[in-house]
């Protein structure tokens, strides 16, 4: 058997599927920690950050937390090695061309940011975090060539992202997640009104972080653009905010159960 015939194999076993479970309670345990630390923020009971690295900090900090913390990354590294499957041998019933080669790209792009939060849960777990901020990074990349342009771009796709799962959320699209089983009964029924305060409440703060980084490159200012953190402070700062801050917070904690439901009844 060759390579690719091992990988392709992979790609359609049941390993994957418990792999793929383990990896979104990973990501469901750190929504909720997101959405707790938002709540705390609303209610002006912690200054703490909000973020991912943030939330992987606090949980870091509890009993346990660290074990707890490299199971996140691992976690991670599960739904990392999924995504990569799914882009090279995934969606081959899909008789549109460009359509199959889209959702190849999104599911790439979706083992970026796992890989991504795996890596902050390990400098967490080992202690080894820190860096300049993504204003750092973005202060670099505006020292590029049309680096401008690059950040705006950047704002763009992300504000574009934000916005599909706005959509998604809205028109109930993430039921092609759970299987027959779990959008039926009272459960189901549950299970999609956590999903839909979810991906909406998630696709808002996203859209809020593309929406910094397009400020930053039209103001020329790295420092406007900002990671979740500043896009949830930046909710607070406006009328209603904490009520505004609140809503968005217990939607993250909602697409956190809602990633436990999926896991339950796992449909790819």
């Amino acid at each position: 058997m060759t390579p690719t015939d091992t990988a392709k194999s992979a790609h359609q076993s049941d390993w994957l599927d418990h792999a793929i479970r383990a990896g979104l309670i990973a990501y469901g345990v750190v929504h909720l920690l997101i959405g707790w630390l938002a709540l705390q923020l609303a209610f002006g009971e912690k200054e703490d950050s909000a973020s991912n690295s943030g939330a992987l900090q606090y949980l870091a900090e509890q009993p346990m937390g660290r074990v707890l913390v490299w199971g996140i990354a691992v976690g991670m590294l599960l739904l990392v090695i999924w995504r990569v499957l799914e882009f090279a041998f995934g969606f081959r019933d899909e008789s549109d061309d460009t359509k199959r080669w889209r959702k190849r790209a999104t599911s790439l792009g979706k083992a970026v940011i796992y890989g991504a939060l795996g890596w902050s849960a390990v400098q967490t777990a080992t202690g080894s975090g820190g860096g300049g901020g993504t204003d750092g990074t973005t202060a670099k990349i505006m020292q590029l060539p049309g680096g401008q342009l690059i950040v705006g771009a950047i704002g763009l796709a992300i504000i574009g992202y934000g916005i599909s799962l706005i959509v998604r959320g809205w028109t109930e699209k993430f039921r092609e997640h759970l299987d027959a089983q779990g959008q039926s009964g009272q459960d189901g029924s549950a299970y999609v009104k956590l999903g839909k305060a979810g991906y909406i409440a998630k696709g808002v703060a996203i859209s809020v972080i593309g929406g910094l980084f397009l400020y930053a490159a039209i103001t020329h200012e790295a420092k406007k653009s900002g990671g979740l953190d500043q896009a949830l402070q930046t909710v607070l700062e406006q009328p209603f905010g904490p009520v505004l801050l609140t809503l968005v917070g217990a939607g993250i904690a909602a697409y956190g159960l809602f990633c436990f439901a999926r896991a339950k009844h796992l449909s790819r």
